[in-house]
Formats: C-alpha cells, structure tokens, sequence
C-alpha cells in the first residue's frame, strides 16, 4: 500500500464513523454499568435507622421494613421485666444512617427464664470457692444453711425446697442455698472413753479392744 492510499483512508469518513460509533457505545456501557452498581448498591440512599429496643419482633419488623431495611434475630436474652420476644438490643444502633436494605440485627427476649447447670461444688469445695463460683455463673443465693460437719465445707445445694445434684439444671431466677457445715462435729463421730473399774483396764487403737485383768498366783513360800 503506498504512503497516499494509507493517509486516503485515515482521512475515509467512513472509519472515522466507525470510531465515533465505538466510543459512543463505549461511553454508554461505562454509564450503564455505573446506573447498575448505583442501583444495586443504593447509591447516595440513606437511611436513618428507627429506635426498636423494648417493642415486640412483628412490631420492628414492620417498623424497619417501612425504612426500607431488613431485620434478623442473631441472639437471645433474658430480662423478666420484659416481654417473650421483645427487642432487648440493635446493631448499628438507632440514629445511625445506613443505605436502604441494610441489615439490622437484633437480640430478642427469651420466653422463658434461662437454666445453669449446677457445677461441682457438694463436698469438693469450701463456703467461699462455692459462692464465688455459683454467682459468677448467674445463680441467686440465699444466707448459707449451716448443718453439722467440717467448718465452711460445703455438704449440699438445696433449690425449690428440693437437693440438688451437679449437672442438675436450674433457673436463673431460683434461689440457691448452699448447706455448710457449722464445725461441729456429729453425733457418729463422737468418741466414747470407757472409764474401767478395779483392775480392768480397756485400750483403744484404732477401734481394736484388748481386755485383760492381772492375775495374781500363789507367792513361793520362802525355803528355809
């Protein structure tokens, strides 16, 4: 091709068309892809998230469903002055400004009083390792009950009246009474002393008796 053909077709309004027709469908996917992600992403829509805490779940629900946003339960509690089902938490908070469809988690109330398993605290642990660990874990206690045994040694949990075992569960909101031994030492452990008349002596090892009486024998009388 000679250099004036080359230079003859550049100057073709026929390509040129045809570039300008390539740009201008260029331009126009780069804006469509752009109105795409803006609408898919709510661009420049933001919303002001409502206050929900303390209303029922069907109530949030439509309450953030009018915002234009969405709302899942991720967690429970328990708190007895409140209803089953109630808003006891939100996340983001109210007032913050999110785009439309965001997603607002909430905790809700639990329909019933949680249970804990009772750890292993009846004769392996004493009045203050028990009480630290059974309130850490969420029980209520009652004044310890103080019954015969070794001092601050814990012999017994009693709830609703009833004893209780380890691993049994029980309520958050029973009360728990630990039974501690008051010192004293009981009735089966007491040691009897024998007092031996004459010449019966009676000795104690280790709960084996020997009884034995002296015996004297005709005295050798005396050679001449």
């Amino acid at each position: 091709m000679k250099t004036s053909e080359f230079f003859g077709k550049l100057r073709s309004s026929y390509l040129w068309g045809n570039i300008a027709a390539m740009a201008v469908v260029l331009v126009l996917a780069c804006w469509g892809v752009q109105l795409a992600l803006d609408i898919y992403t709510h661009h420049g829509e933001e919303v002001i998230i409502p206050n929900v805490k303390h209303k029922s779940f069907e109530d949030a629900r439509h309450i953030m469903e009018n915002a234009g946003l969405e709302v899942v339960v991720t967690d429970t509690g328990y708190v007895k002055a409140l209803g089953p089902d109630c808003i006891l938490e939100q996340s983001p908070a109210a007032g913050e400004k999110v785009k439309t469809g965001h997603i607002i988690y909430v905790t809700v109330n639990a329909t019933h009083s949680p249970t804990i398993s009772l750890p292993d605290v009846i004769d392996n642990s004493s009045l203050r390792d028990a009480m630290a660990k059974l309130t850490s874990m969420g029980f209520k206690l009652t004044q310890p009950e103080f019954v015969t045994g070794e001092k601050d040694w814990v012999y017994g949990i009693v709830a609703d009246g009833k004893p209780r075992q380890t691993g049994d569960k029980i309520s958050v909101d029973t009360p728990v009474t630990i039974q501690v031994g008051n010192g004293q030492v009981g009735s089966s452990d007491d040691i009897d002393f024998v007092d031996g008349g004459g010449d019966d002596v009676l000795f104690e090892d280790g709960g084996d008796v020997d009884e034995f009486q002296v015996v004297t024998g005709p005295m050798e009388e005396n050679a001449e």
